[in-house]
């Protein structure tokens, strides 16, 4: 069939990589970050021209990278929301991550609907500070004329498929995108234009949500543009993984996700309910301490990173002589205690030794993801194995730990630009749909990520001791919290 490019604008950088359509492998790469200053001057670190993403896209694209290639995917940020007026020009800077300053909107719309269980029902996720509703109530309530401007409203990868197909009258997006919006439910593929009109004081036009194998049209010069979805979701595709997959992302706060048939409504808010790329369904569970409580304890030890807590951590045994950390440094999300603190439990003479402390961080890390995971699985989604992504995957101590405290196959895949590949898998279905040699309900199958896989074997006992240990301290710290 020939090659096929996906890119990736994250929030820093533009990542292109050129794959053969048939096997994806990657046989070129292209990498620009982003203008260090929007094009504009500036405004907020959460505000963005979003003319530096195609800035950083064309730099990236240098060279004859996409020469010969045949269908483009997209893939951006999420949570980005870029304004419109009923010309099609930004209103404003568009409003990208989270910060502070959407907190008191996110908490305004919960109640303004009824409550939490009010906004499960509605889009299957509760308003967090950083989701494009929640922007929108913000940008009313403090910009008001600009909230007035705004006639039409794009997401990251819907401005950037819509600029590469040279700005036409149609606009569209995926499942994926919108259903991280928080007016767009998964479960019943519908748009709630109520809650745009709760959150912006009146509608717009929203842009078309298409089938994850359609084209979104083709560029001026006949490239055929695919409908392009979120980072989470191009990811999830680009790793292969499908149902009775798990993935653990390690960053500062962790998140894990999963694949499942159908869309989860929670009441607590702790699973969002997202839409893949592929006609399935993600349910995501997000902790708020990750490595940021490998980078507390490393500090609290005084090591230099987190490679020397790895090697202090491995000095001791499993369940960290008795010791038990309550992760929860940022208060939590899963569990929900947004005002607590962090435990150290088991503390006896015995037990207080550096490498013990070091044990009982990477230990009270991944029992916290263990609690994520479990959260998921109560509502009857299947985890067979489980993808752990991010650097601190490599550890030592974390590749000791993670099979035994999660009950299952934990696979490692070698760092490689996810993201990037899944727009391009999306790229080379949309072509061989529109060509006719592939289905539209099958996405084409490459080879998965070259991986490292851990098993917990005899060692399953063992995690399943230290997670009852992990279990008690909670449950006597925070009784019923989950």
């Amino acid at each position: 069939m020939g090659i096929v490019a996906g890119l990736d604008s994250s929030p820093d950088f533009t990542r292109i990589v050129v794959c053969d359509t048939d096997s994806g492998a990657v046989l070129r790469q292209g990498y620009a970050p982003h203008p260090v200053e929007s094009p504009d001057g500036g405004g907020r670190p959460s505000d963005v021209d979003p003319q530096a993403w195609l800035l950083s896209l064309g730099e990236a694209a240098g060279g004859g990278l996409l020469e010969g290639v045949q269908a483009i995917g997209v893939s951006a940020q999420q949570n980005a929301v870029v304004p419109l007026d009923a010309q099609g020009n930004t209103v404003r800077p568009a409003m990208v991550g989270g910060d502070k300053r959407t907190q008191v909107a996110a908490a305004d719309l919960i109640d303004a609907l009824g409550g939490r269980e009010a906004w499960a029902q509605a889009v299957g996720c509760v308003p967090q500070a950083a989701q494009p509703v929640t922007k929108l109530r913000w940008l009313a309530r403090t910009e008001p004329e600009n909230a007035r401007r705004t006639a039409i409203l794009l997401q990251a990868h819907d401005w950037l498929v819509w600029q590469l197909l040279g700005r036409p009258v149609r606009r569209t997006t995926d499942r994926g995108g919108a259903s991280g919006t928080g007016y767009w439910s998964a479960a019943t593929g519908g748009y709630r234009t109520d809650l745009v009109e709760l959150a912006l004081g009146h509608q717009v036009m929203l842009p078309e949500v298409i089938g994850p194998a359609d084209a979104a049209g083709r560029t001026p010069e006949g490239l055929l543009i695919s409908v392009g979805t979120g980072e989470t979701m191009a990811a999830a595709f680009g790793l292969g993984i499908g149902l009775g997959d798990a993935v653990v992302s390690l960053g500062a706060s962790g998140s894990v996700m999963a694949v499942h048939p159908e869309a989860l409504v929670d009441g607590s808010g702790m699973i969002t309910a997202l839409a893949d790329a592929t006609g399935m369904h993600l349910p995501v569970v997000t902790t708020l301490n990750a490595v940021r409580t490998l980078r507390g304890a490393a500090e609290l030890l005084g090591l230099p990173d987190l490679e020397s807590l790895s090697d202090l951590a491995m000095k001791s045994t499993p369940g960290s002589h008795g010791l038990v950390l309550l992760p929860y440094l940022e208060g939590e999300r899963t569990p929900n205690l947004p005002h607590t603190a962090g435990t150290l439990a088991g503390l006896r003479r015995e037990s207080m030794k550096a490498e013990h402390l070091a044990r009982a961080a990477f230990e009270g890390m991944l029992c916290g993801l263990a609690d994520a995971l479990d959260v998921l699985r109560g509502r009857g989604v299947e985890v067979r194995r489980v993808f752990l992504l991010g650097p601190a995957a490599e550890l030592p101590a974390v590749q000791a730990a993670a099979p035994m405290l999660f009950g299952t196959q934990v696979v490692v895949p070698q760092p490689a630009d996810y993201a990037a590949i899944g727009a391009a898998r999306q790229a080379a279905w949309a072509l061989g749909a529109s060509q006719g040699t592939l289905d539209v309900r099958n996405p084409p199958a490459w080879q998965g990520a070259v991986a490292q896989v851990l098993e917990p074997g005899e060692e399953l006992a063992v995690g399943q001791a230290v997670r009852q240990q992990f279990v008690a301290v909670r449950e006597q710290t925070h009784p019923g919290a989950l």
